[in-house]
């Protein structure tokens, strides 16, 4: 048997399991051939796909694979509330189920499907609380970026390393596993912030209640197909959010259950 078989099948019946989740608006470029490149992988994943009543019919190519793909989950969403608020809802759902392993990734290639292996195996083997996809942790990985959105990123990084005292380098990173501790100590529910640094305060939460937080480097590549969803709205928000996650943390009791 193939060392690969012997992972999935380790995997499979220690009984651990993995949900990806994966918001989506707009996406119909990417959403199949991503399914289909992460249920090759050999460690077993499940999908959890949070549409926001995507016009292009994402949604629809979702179910039509679900028949071929029983891995693959979806929560159909009213209208385009917002990256923080369907992470909430993903979270919540795969607390109920009880997955030991809960991922974010970007459904338009960004990341790579082969890395979700090394953020599991980070926190499986290596011994991470929370495995961060890192574009900087190696210098700046990242493809097909404008230099002004590289530096953009790079420096709102270290502005978020300076406010929060956070040794993290990718700081707005949003290719990370949690282990199921995590999250139910974080109370997602309860976090303030609902766009852009939403994935700062999550990872600020984690850091102040003490977890291991490990990065693992990788190469961000930008979408190929579809439409970004960045705008420099979105930074400029993160940098306000981030000082008001900071003055409120100060009257905040950080304790795990």
């Amino acid at each position: 048997m193939l060392s690969a078989e012997k992972d999935y099948f380790r995997i499979y019946f220690s009984g651990m399991s993995n949900v990806v989740i994966i918001p989506t608006y707009r996406e119909k470029e990417n959403i199949e051939d991503l399914i289909k490149a992460i249920s090759a992988l050999p460690v077993p994943f499940d999908m959890l796909i949070i549409d926001d009543n995507s016009p292009d019919g994402t949604a629809r190519i979702v179910k039509n694979l679900q028949i071929l793909f029983p891995n693959v989950h979806l929560i159909e969403r009213p209208g385009k509330l917002g990256l923080g608020t369907a992470y909430i809802t993903g979270f919540q759902w795969a607390l109920e189920k009880g997955y030991d392993y809960i991922y974010e990734m970007d459904a338009d290639f960004s990341h790579n499907p082969d890395d979700l292996v090394r953020l599991y195996k980070a926190c499986t083997e290596d011994g991470a609380d929370l495995a961060i996809g890192s574009r900087y942790i190696s210098g700046v990985n990242v493809v097909n970026w404008p230099l002004s959105r590289v530096l953009i990123s790079y420096f709102a990084s270290i502005y978020v390393r300076l406010i929060t005292g956070m040794k993290i380098m990718d700081t707005t990173a949003g290719f990370k596993c949690y282990r199921k501790e995590v999250l139910e100590n974080i109370k997602p529910q309860h976090i303030k912030s609902v766009g852009y640094s939403f994935q700062i305060e999550m990872k600020f939460t984690a850091w102040k209640l003490g977890y291991n937080i490990a990065e693992i480097p990788i190469i961000f590549t930008d979408r190929k197909l579809g439409t970004s969803k960045m705008s420099g709205g979105i930074f400029n928000e993160a940098l306000w959010g981030v000082l008001r996650m900071k003055l409120r943390s100060y009257f905040i009791k950080y304790r795990r259950n």
